[in-house]
């Protein structure tokens, strides 16, 4: 795939099935340079065998969709014009579909009442005077901000403080009800203020914190969602499960369900089990001291349904084997049990875990599954594959039977590098996993060794455009998962805790240099590294201690722990967590200590507006790199945030991948100048 091509990138959303299991929904959305947002809509998917997808809706962005319980209808998220989603729904049979909100910042999630009557969502509100919320008043004119908390802004929200993230409800219009129609002429000047044809809708929770996950109790007489609501949540990493009643005319005041202020877990995404009997919920151990997260996996766990005021629940998955961090949401599925996504070895599984802690893989592979949802025993997903970047399936036996062929543009105008999966071993004997990429023709090629961030994060063999893009300029493309990295176990990724920048690096050198023995078609001799976020970290560190690169890539790398403590959204108790406290343990992990040894030409790369390795990091570390002589570069964009690469403007985007391309291209082409000259 080349940068210009990004466009044929098709991602889905989790699926949602209709009550009778006859079809599911989904939204489809790729990149267009045309409008240079993301643009997409609802599908209807038939589970016959031979059903063909339709699109349902026709707005620009449309997303994120559920059937009611009863299946009249399909709500959905649909962007306005100044990108934000607004509620809408459409009758399940299709038609013209109905706005709902008009929120000044949109509507961020949301879920169906069990009558189907009624819908909650979460929407954050702008103090007054902020955000536009007063006419001609601008960002650079309003109120300063008076910061007294360690947390007050957040990488891709920004500050958040001041539009508190509430739970709202709305009623449904009934299924077949006279469209609205805006007074005008006599009948609008009789009236003070016209009306918008929107359902009201009321806050339902007193809450000066953000609320999230939004789920009605069975019998739909309560709201339960996650908040941070105890005292000491500014200097924690705890969360809760509280509820407030469906009914009522004010906000009420949330009622603690699970978890208490100096537990130890941090719970999320509560679910109901089909039976009523059970409260599921996502679980994350946090410590005594609230903060210790590194390589904690996230379990599903359990506490009756009938219960409130419980201070822990029951965990019912092998917290050792198993870790759900990427599960955004619980699926009932059965009587008694629900589906949940985990990290197995750079892939998604699905797992069904019931209410006793049983557990069973319902579908794994070479896939990654990232989204489910279930109905009258059948369970459809979303996931990634090799070849393709966003399919919907349903599992029969395990096996995948594919709905959708979203990628079918893509193979048709680009070629693919399907991953080889491979493992080496460390100089300690430790196992390294990954994949190799191979370009076309038949070498010797040049290799980059591409390193993910996190770093509690995973490669694996799914669809990746970063991987596709060198491939196919001409590069081997490496990507493993050092130690450090998720879905290997817990011990694992604790290895380099407080040792950064040792057995991690001693991997990936390890995996290139397994791969060039191994492959002939690599070679050894041409070779360029690069990486982002923690990736930018290994690879500006390994570049100061091993000078075999021909050029490397830095891109919004955490770079030096001391001033990332102060400008990081998550600094406050990310840094220390890895690097230490002790000044001298600190600087011996640290790139810019250590930036006087780099000789390989880096390129740095950022984003203006990243609040989760700040700019400062690249700014501070192109200019050492310059004052000391060694060929860089920095490129900026700016109203980007920290996550570019993946969510940002498809311009920003194919920019991104054609500045490195150029920059490796100078200094590693993908063919020697003999070559060049052959050709």
């Amino acid at each position: 795939m080349k940068p210009e091509q990004l466009d044929l990138l098709t991602t889905v959303s989790a699926p949602s099935v209709a009550p009778d299991a006859s079809a599911a929904a989904v939204s489809a959305s790729r990149p267009s340079f045309e409008s240079d947002t993301y643009v997409g809509q609802l599908w209807l998917l038939g589970l016959g065998d031979t059903d063909s997808p339709r699109r349902l809706t026709r707005g620009e962005s449309d997303h994120s969709p559920q059937y009611s319980p009863d299946g009249q209808w399909i709500a959905f998220l649909r962007t306005d014009a100044d990108g934000r989603g607004q509620l809408a729904v459409v009758e399940a049979l299709g038609g013209e579909p109905r706005l709902l909100t008009n929120r000044q910042l949109g509507v961020t999630g949301f879920v169906w009442a069990p009558d189907s009557t009624e819908l909650a969502f979460t929407s954050r509100t702008a103090e007054t005077g902020r955000y536009g919320s007063i006419k001609d008043v601008g960002t650079t004119a309003e109120a300063p901000r008076r910061i007294s908390t360690l947390k007050y802004r957040a990488d891709g929200v920004g500050f958040f403080r001041d539009k508190v993230q509430g739970l709202f409800t709305l009623p449904v219009p009934a299924l077949g009800a006279e469209p609205f129609v805006k007074p005008r002429g006599r009948a609008a000047h009789e009236v003070r203020e016209l009306p918008t044809g929107l359902p009201e809708s009321a806050r339902r929770a007193e809450t000066t914190s953000d609320v999230s996950d939004p789920c009605y109790s069975p019998d739909g007489k309560w709201i339960y969602f996650t908040a941070a609501l105890h005292e000491e949540a500014d200097t924690d990493l705890r969360s809760h499960i509280h509820r407030v009643p469906r009914a009522g005319t004010a906000p009420a005041t949330p009622e603690w369900v699970l978890g208490v202020a100096h537990g130890e877990w941090a719970y999320r995404a509560p679910q109901f089990s089909t039976d009523g009997a059970t409260l599921f919920v996502l679980g994350q151990q946090v410590g005594s001291s609230g903060v210790d997260f590194l390589a904690r996996h996230v379990a599903v766990c359990a506490v009756a349904a009938d219960q409130v005021g419980i201070p822990e629940a029951r965990v019912l998955s092998d917290m050792n084997a198993f870790d759900y961090t990427e599960c955004e949401i619980l699926v009932p599925h059965g009587a008694d049990g629900v589906l949940a996504t985990a990290r197995v070895r750079g892939t998604g599984e699905l797992h069904l875990v019931t209410a006793d802690g049983t557990h069973t893989v319902l579908g794994s592979g070479g896939q990654n599954i990232h989204g489910a949802a279930s109905a009258d025993g059948h369970v459809v997903i979303s996931y990634e594959s090799a070849r393709s970047p966003g399919e919907c399936g349903r599992l029969e036996g395990g096996a995948i039977v594919q709905l959708t062929d979203f990628a079918a543009p893509l193979h048709q105008g680009t070629n693919l590098s399907a991953p080889r999966e491979v493992e080496f071993t460390a100089p300690d004997g430790y196992p390294v996993h990954g994949w190799i990429h191979l370009p076309q023709g038949a070498g010797p090629h040049p290799v980059l060794l591409n390193i993910h961030g996190g770093p509690f994060a995973q490669y694996g063999p799914a669809y990746f455009d970063e991987a596709q893009v060198y491939a196919e300029a001409g590069y081997a493309v490496l990507q493993c998962n050092p130690r450090g990295s998720a879905s290997y176990g817990r011990e694992h990724g604790l290895a380099i805790k407080h040792a950064m920048g040792t057995v991690d690096m001693a991997d990936v050198l390890a995996f290139l240099q397994g791969a060039c023995a191994a492959e002939p078609v690599l070679d050894a001799q041409r070779t360029g590294i690069l990486g982002g976020s923690y990736g930018g970290y290994l690879t500006a560190w390994t570049i100061a201690h091993e000078h075999r690169f021909a050029a490397a890539m830095v891109e919004r790398g955490f770079l030096d722990s001391l001033s990332f403590v102060g400008t990081s959204d998550i600094g406050w108790f990310f840094a220390e967590a890895y690097t230490g406290s002790d000044p001298e343990q600190v600087a011996a992990q640290s790139p810019m200590a250590k930036i006087g040894q780099v000789q390989t030409p880096t390129l740095v790369m950022h984003s203006e507006g990243d609040y989760r390795c700040p700019l400062e990091q690249a700014q501070r570390y192109y200019v050492g790199l310059k004052q000391r002589q060694v060929p860089t570069e920095l490129v900026l964009f700016p109203g980007e945030s920290h996550g570019l690469s993946r969510g940002g403007s498809p311009w920003h985007r194919r920019q991104r991948f054609e500045a490195i391309l150029d920059w490796f291209n100078k200094y590693l082409p993908a063919k020697t100048p003999e070559a060049q000259q052959e050709a």
